[in-house]
């Protein structure tokens, strides 16, 4: 029993998966993966947010008295942060920094939707509230 417990560690160890950071697996896509992802990401995203919207709005339809709450609006400012709308439909712009965001040996451990969300403020010019959130970022991933 000891010992097939013994090998059974031990075979676990040697074949068990690698973690691979963040930074390594953006960096194995190709440049059409990327894009894909990005695109799927910010449907996904719009998606979610239109979907609450008339979930929201089939809820109070009937209610000329309800205000939208601010943690509803805090909601929709969130997910719109995701989304850099300055880019237009150029995504390989956005793909592109990603890249440049995962060469800095600090970002390696930040999740790529994180990285996702930190290129999009820097892309509508909203470099303070992005230079905040990659601060925190590296501190909570740190390598």
């Amino acid at each position: 029993m000891k010992r097939g417990i013994l090998a059974l560690v031990i075979i676990q160890t040697i074949y068990s998966q690698s973690k691979t950071s963040p930074a390594d697996f953006w960096k194995e896509y190709s440049t059409e993966e990327k894009i894909a992802f990005i695109n799927g990401a910010y449907g996904a995203i719009s998606k979610l947010k239109s979907h609450h919207k008339s979930e929201v709005r089939k809820q109070y339809v009937h209610n000329d008295n309800w205000i939208e709450p601010y943690y509803i609006k805090r909601f929709y400012n969130i997910a719109d942060e995701y989304i850099a709308k300055d880019v237009g439909y150029n995504i390989k712009i956005v793909s592109l920094h990603i890249d440049a965001f995962y060469s800095n040996s600090d970002n390696t451990k930040i999740p790529i939707m994180q990285a996702l969300r930190i290129v999009s403020l820097m892309q509508d010019g909203e470099s303070e509230k992005a230079n905040l959130r990659l601060l925190r970022a590296q501190q909570k991933y740190k390598n």
